[in-house]
């Protein structure tokens, strides 16, 4: 799988999760360039707490399209070190 946006590749593994039809990325496989810790949280009552990451390419940014689980709930555990995408980063084969 590939998650691309902005016309460049930002992560990629043949060894993603999905969950609630998202493909969570192993946080390995994300180029590490193109990322930036967000302030923004939130609650997910059965995963738990999310992170988000802002996308950088091209002088361009995503604001808040990837977020992670630092700590996830025992029901989520298999999300655990895992980045998932949305705002329009295209999840592909």
């Amino acid at each position: 799988m590939r998650a691309i946006w902005n016309g460049e590749t930002i992560a990629q593994s043949d060894d993603t999760v999905v969950v609630e039809g998202n493909h969570y990325f192993p946080r390995r496989s994300i180029v590490a360039a193109h990322f930036a810790e967000s302030d923004t949280q939130t609650v997910c009552p059965w995963k738990g707490t999310a992170r988000y990451l802002t996308v950088e390419v091209n002088g361009q940014r995503n604001v808040d399209a990837a977020w992670y689980y630092p700590a996830p709930k025992e029901a989520a555990k298999q999300i655990a070190d895992r980045v998932a995408f949305w705002r329009g980063v295209e999840v592909v084969e």
